[in-house]
């Protein structure tokens, strides 16, 4: 055994002692490709993702690549082949999937990691109207999840409010704080820092509120090219993020600590709330088909998209892996 070798797999047993798991999947051939590429974004609520570096190597992928966003569009990233797959917010993912864009959705994770600040002139859904949305990019998550809200209340999201857009997420929650939007879609930590800071109130949780916390949040997507031609390490790459998702659920204390060991936050009393706040085994319980038939009616409904729910399912989603992972992880 090579000293490269070694060390990845002493690492790999580390994270995994750490994590409390052990051994390779072997009873199925391994993976076509042993390089994989995800996803580094700033959200500490796509814990199942980052705890999912070291279980990749647990599943025989030897390079496992954490590649750094060029604007908050998940993704778009993955469409383009940045990165092989990522875990991304459901609202964003649908009109790329309507523009033709090679992303395939493949599993919904959990639901409820946003939470949608106003100011003292916004109480209400329907007091955003005429009122300014910070927002990180066009098309970015908080633009396309708030508009679908905006959109399930019988409001335009292109016509009935402003959108403020900023150079980064961090850049849109300062416009917020700074007066410059009345409004605000914050996710794990910003919620935490937000009410830290006392600045604004809280208008929707999606973890509590209905009808968003009945539906996922976030969904795992990938390249369709990556599937087509690695389908091996496509499911592979999925039971590792789902059995991230798994830990984050039934050892919540256990997966903070390693968020904070591997410096993805620093504060373990924030992680701890974010791991413990969120519904991670939901995965388990619901099908995301529900979610995306949900969010692409509000988006089809003010012309954000051309195409039907349907049509958005039947060519953007594949759920051949976790049927399979749901039988193998006794769902």
């Amino acid at each position: 055994m090579s000293r490269r070798r070694f060390l990845q797999q002493a690492s790999a047993l580390g994270a995994a002692s750490l994590l409390g798991l052990s051994g390779e999947s072997k009873a199925e051939p391994p993976p076509e490709t042993t390089k994989i590429r995800l996803i580094h974004a700033p959200s500490i609520c796509l814990a199942p993702q980052l705890l999912a570096g070291e279980l990749l190597r647990l599943e025989g992928f030897t390079s496992v690549e954490y590649v750094d966003l060029t604007v908050n569009k998940l993704s778009s990233e993955v469409a383009k082949g940045r990165a092989d797959l990522s875990m991304v917010a459901t609202p964003e993912v649908i009109p790329v999937i309507d523009a033709g864009e090679p992303v395939v959705v493949l599993a919904g994770i959990h639901a409820g990691c946003y939470e949608l600040f106003g100011n003292g002139n916004v109480r209400t859904i329907r007091d955003l109207k005429g009122k300014k949305i910070a927002i990180s990019a066009w098309g970015s998550p908080e633009h396309a999840y708030v508009s679908s809200i905006i959109a399930y209340v019988g409001m335009d999201p292109r016509k009935d409010v402003d959108w403020v857009v900023g150079t980064s997420s961090a850049d849109a929650m300062d416009m917020f704080v700074r007066g410059k939007g009345d409004a605000f879609l914050a996710f794990p930590p910003q919620p935490q820092d937000l009410r830290a800071m006392k600045t604004g109130h809280l208008i929707i949780d999606t973890a509590k509120d209905r009808p968003w916390s009945q539906y996922f949040c976030c969904v795992v997507v990938a390249n369709r090219g990556f599937v087509d031609k690695h389908p091996v390490a496509t499911k592979r790459a999925l039971r590792a993020i789902l059995k991230g998702a798994d830990i984050c659920a039934q050892e919540p204390a256990r997966a903070a600590r390693y968020l904070v060991e591997k410096n993805y936050e620093s504060r373990y009393a924030v992680a701890l709330d974010v791991v413990e706040g969120l519904p991670y085994r939901r995965w388990r319980d619901a099908h995301p088909e529900d979610t995306l038939r949900f969010h692409a009616l509000r988006l089809h409904e003010v012309g954000m998209i051309k195409s039907t729910p349907k049509t958005i399912i039947s060519q953007g989603t594949n759920w051949r892996f976790l049927n399979e992972l749901k039988r193998e992880m006794k769902v």
